[in-house]
């Protein structure tokens, strides 16, 4: 039952990631054809809470879609099983978080 559970979480942030991803790129070509600086791009996303909402809701899609997708490597390549896999799972989760967590916010609100 986990095992179809963590398959249909990671299809369901697939299907939130996907328009997520097509944003976040079509920004990136506005902004680089647009010959925008790190500054500028910075002084556009700074105190946005609007930016802050779109990334965030990114990372914990990605976190938790990147974790559910490593356990799965971790089992079938790595022959990791039981509590070790499920807490290896959880810390890559936690630590991919975490990273995008910081990211997010230096660029909206640091």
């Amino acid at each position: 039952m986990l095992s179809l559970r963590l398959y249909m979480l990671q299809r369901i942030t697939a299907l939130l990631m996907a328009p997520l991803v097509l944003g976040h790129l079509a920004v990136m070509i506005y902004a680089i054809q647009g010959g925008l600086s790190a500054a500028e791009i910075l002084g556009r996303t700074q105190g946005s809470v609007a930016w802050f909402l779109f990334y965030g809701l990114f990372v914990v899609a990605v976190s938790v879609h990147g974790a559910i997708g490593l356990r799965t490597v971790l089992h079938e390549w790595g022959g990791l099983k039981g509590p070790l896999l499920e807490a290896a799972m959880w810390g890559l989760g936690l630590a991919l978080f975490a990273l995008g967590a910081r990211a997010v916010w230096a660029v909206t609100f640091a």
